[in-house]
């Protein structure tokens, strides 16, 4: 494949999951009417009556709020031109984007996770989502005031993409209702794999851009 095909390919890629992110985030919104006030016949209020006044009311309505919000504000934070054009503004965005899921998305999640239907498995996975993107947040915050940029690139886009699990989970929810029948061990399957597998194949071309620039770096310092 030739390089401008690669890039054009990167592009369309980019702008599909672009289009999806919107999408999924969409429908998020239009679905509040289901929570307020709390429907417990819809999909995900069903049999958590029992439950759900108190602090499980705060960590879900916080959550299904600062959910969309770290989402489309995410897409922005990844805009190169905006970034660039604008540097004063994608640090406001980014010190919001930060402080949302720090004390509001990973908190919560974490509250939710612990209520989650599909057994023990579910409740991990959730937890350790909830976890792990706090921890890149904070390693992405780090690194920026530390001026190292790559990095903070870097951790910020693994952020991102646990962030972007949600998205991955309604793909694969929607899956499981056009397959119809599906075994008990789809739903906490998918629950695990709507971010181990977005994340893997992430550090996977990291690992693989790394050496492919320490390989040009290489041949460079041979003809200098």
């Amino acid at each position: 494949m030739s390089v401008q095909k690669y890039y054009l390919l990167q592009r369309i890629l980019a702008v599909l999951s672009v289009l999806l992110i919107v999408k999924v985030t969409t429908g998020i919104v239009l679905g509040y009417h289901f929570y307020l006030p709390p429907d417990f016949n819809s999909d995900f209020l069903r049999g958590r009556e029992d439950y759900f006044y108190g602090v499980y009311c705060w960590a879900f309505y916080v959550h299904i709020i600062s959910g969309p919000v770290t989402l489309l504000l995410g897409l922005l934070l990844l805009s190169e031109p905006l970034r660039n054009t604008y540097p004063h503004w994608h640090r406001c965005m980014g010190g919001c984007q930060g402080l949302i899921v720090l004390f509001l998305l990973a908190p919560s999640g974490l509250w939710m996770s612990l209520y989650a239907s599909g057994g023990i498995s579910v409740t991990i996975s959730l937890a350790l989502l909830a976890g792990l993107t706090a921890v890149a947040v904070m390693f992405g915050w780090k690194a920026a005031l530390q001026h190292d940029f790559d990095l903070h690139r870097r951790w910020m886009l693994r952020s991102y993409i646990l962030i972007c699990s949600a998205v991955v989970l309604r793909l694969l929810g929607g899956l499981g209702s056009f397959l119809g029948n599906v075994p008990l061990w789809y739903d906490p399957a998918a629950t695990w794999l709507s971010w181990l597998v977005p994340i893997l194949i992430f550090e996977i071309y990291q690992a693989q851009n790394s050496k492919s620039k320490h390989y040009r770096m290489s041949e460079l310092n041979k003809v200098l």
